[in-house]
């Protein structure tokens, strides 16, 4: 980890600005580098997303408890909820298992100026342990997980948590009706055109995400989170295909 405040380089994202063999998605260094441009101009509500993680972290953290950050990314989230933790003896943990994505993390943690500190680790989510929990957020994570992995991880979630502490989960979501799904996703990709994504760029992206990003309906998370283990469940944001929920234990 490098001691330096200046923070890394940024790049626009041009990842499929040009024709491409097809190959899964993945979050490696290329996808580090571009990764704020290309959230902000691909993920509806992103830039609402993130300062209310803040406030709603605030809203449920408990003294001397421990609050995770699974998929962390460059830490966007891990930042909003370090600045809503009021408590010094609380823990904050970002966990992603992209090496490129951690190394990074790492510089914009440093940069930030909140005292309390980071602990961050390169492991899959869903070895990680959750224990003393308040506040974890899956922030456009669960959608990367299979799909058969993916109630033993809210399980495990519920059982670290303390109750009336929350999870707070982003997802793009896909719907029952074909005739919306066919709106919302047109939708969304005039959303990707105004922010300066050709149809190119927009159709190889697609084709790469396919098989790596697998969306759920409304109904289907509501009903494994209660399962889980969380006793309310409610979304607080959509816009077009994606959402931000939150399951309270």
């Amino acid at each position: 980890m490098s001691n330096s405040k200046q923070p890394p380089a940024q790049e626009t994202d041009r990842l499929f600005a040009t024709r491409r063999n097809p190959e899964e998605f993945r979050f490696d260094a290329a996808v580090a580098r571009v990764f704020p441009d290309m959230i902000r101009r691909s993920v509806p509500g992103y830039t609402t997303i993130i300062p209310m993680l803040e406030v709603i972290t605030g809203q449920f953290v408990q003294p001397g408890t421990h609050c995770y950050d699974l998929g962390c990314s460059l830490g966007a989230s891990t930042l909003a909820m370090r600045h809503g933790i009021p408590f010094e003896d609380c823990r904050l943990i970002g966990v992603d298992n992209s090496a490129d994505m951690i190394e990074r993390c790492h510089h914009y943690i440093a940069l930030d100026d909140h005292p309390l500190p980071v602990e961050l680790l390169c492991d899959d989510i869903n070895d990680t342990e959750i224990a003393n929990a308040s506040v974890t957020t899956l922030n456009f994570t669960l959608q990367f997980i299979a799909t058969q992995k993916r109630l033993a991880l809210l399980r495990r979630i519920a059982r670290g948590t303390h109750k009336g502490g929350a999870l707070i989960l982003s997802e793009k979501i896909r719907f029952e009706s074909d005739s919306e799904q066919a709106t919302q996703t047109r939708l969304h990709h005039e959303f990707k055109r105004a922010n300066g994504y050709s149809d190119l760029e927009i159709s190889q992206k697609r084709s790469a995400l396919e098989q790596v990003l697998i969306p759920e309906t409304l109904a289907e998370h509501r009903e494994r989170l209660l399962y889980a283990g969380f006793s309310e469940v409610m979304t607080w944001y959509q816009c077009f295909n994606f959402v931000s929920m939150l399951a309270i234990k």
